[in-house]
């Protein structure tokens, strides 16, 4: 039997090499891109979400001062990981919740200007408009004050303000000049040294301790609520030019506090640095493979039959099942008597002889080697080994006498 086809025709091609290469570069193009976006989609969010950080454009979020930054030349940066917090520029924190742990964010931080944005409001998503906020409440004060407790205790009260405008130091630039949110939400503490105050002299902007850590009590300055007033948008501008270190390039909004931090995941070692070299590496070792797999060196080679046509192959089969069965040792009597056969048609053996009559009759023809004497050792061969020997030498007697 065989498992391949007698004839060598085949079907038609069912693609052409060309509509083949165009799949296969679609699939590892769509792989690829698969791989990547499954290792960077975490960090890749949108952050519409309703919330309060630098992503959201809800009325609570800080979309819209960033896009005022950047729309002015102050290069805004967003920050999503912790690592990157340690630049000399000035960083905005948005706690969202007094939950929120800032003791890494501020170890960073050190004594380089820093703003912190207290939460004022509590809302939902609305279900209407994709990033939107619904209001709720007000957010509880007692969880407002946790957002830097215990290294600094603030107190927070909120009141009516009637839009009144704000007081800034007296030798700030005129142009931060604010109109009070309604209500208005201030703090007071031991710590705290006033930048901006209501007319009543309540703290809506204050610097605590002696380094250039600041903190916003009323978000409502920042956010994307006080920046549809373009006098607000302005103020809020040249405030945080001033708050910013002298000669600073960009201001630094960070949202890993709000959970968009850069998360960590093996398969993205493969897209960063140093193992960036070692997965390009690898991926043009594949390409090259995949080339020289496609060239082909001469025509087609086709496989040999299982069973080949020919007395040769017949030979060779029955060989090969005696083979199998471990019956060459025992071949001995018939391959004598095969000989012997073919030795009384060769040298004309009289009919009337039989059995050892006709072996001394061989006996009797001249030669180094007698016919009885090879065919016993023929017939006494129990190994592979010894049968071979045997035979040669029973051919090698018959060819002797024949030439």
């Amino acid at each position: 039997m065989s498992d391949v086809t007698v004839s060598g025709a085949s079907g038609a091609n069912a693609f052409s090499v060309r509509t083949v290469a165009i799949l296969l570069a679609v699939g590892i193009f769509a792989f690829i891109a698969m791989l990547v976006l499954g290792a960077y989609a975490p960090d890749l969010r949108s952050g519409r979400d309703g919330r309060a950080h630098a992503l959201s454009n809800a009325a609570v979020g800080y979309s819209g001062i960033v896009r005022l930054a950047e729309a002015t030349g102050r290069n805004p940066q967003i920050v999503r990981n912790p690592r990157q917090l340690a630049g000399e520029d000035l960083v905005v924190l948005t706690p969202e919740t007094g939950a929120t742990d800032m003791t890494k964010a501020l170890a960073a931080r050190g004594a380089k200007p820093t703003l912190v944005i207290l939460p004022k409001w509590r809302t939902s998503v609305d279900p209407t408009h994709s990033g939107w906020a619904r209001f709720v409440d007000f957010r509880d004060v007692d969880d407002v004050e946790r957002v830097l407790a215990p290294q600094y205790m603030l107190k927070v009260t909120r009141y009516a303000s009637g839009g009144r405008p704000l007081r800034a130091l007296s030798w700030m630039p005129r142009s931060i000049a604010f109109a009070a949110p309604r209500p208005v939400q201030t703090i007071t503490g031991l710590d705290v040294r006033p930048i901006l105050t209501d007319a009543d002299g309540h703290v809506v902007l204050g610097q605590i301790g002696g380094g250039p850590l600041y903190v916003l009590a009323d978000p409502d300055l920042l956010s994307n609520i006080g920046m549809r007033d373009p006098a607000q948008a302005r103020a809020a501008l040249e405030l945080l030019d001033w708050l910013n270190a002298t000669g600073a390039k960009t201001i630094t909004f960070d949202v890993t506090l709000n959970g968009f931090g850069a998360s960590p995941s093996p398969l993205k070692l493969l897209f960063d640095p140093p193992f960036l070299a070692m997965t390009l590496t690898l991926a043009a070792a594949v390409l090259l493979a995949g080339v020289q797999a496609t060239a082909r060196f001469g025509p087609a080679r086709r496989r040999a039959r299982a069973i080949a046509f020919g007395k040769t192959a017949l030979i060779d089969n029955a060989a090969a099942l005696v083979r199998k069965a471990g019956r060459q040792g025992r071949l001995g009597p018939r391959y004598v008597d095969l000989v012997r056969e073919r030795a009384g048609g060769v040298f004309g053996v009289p009919a009337r002889l039989q059995g050892a009559a006709v072996d001394g009759y061989l006996d009797g023809l001249r030669g180094r080697a007698r016919f009885s004497a090879l065919a016993a050792e023929a017939q006494a061969a129990r190994d592979p080994r010894a049968m071979l020997a045997a035979a040669q030498a029973l051919h090698h007697w018959l060819w002797e006498k024949t030439r």
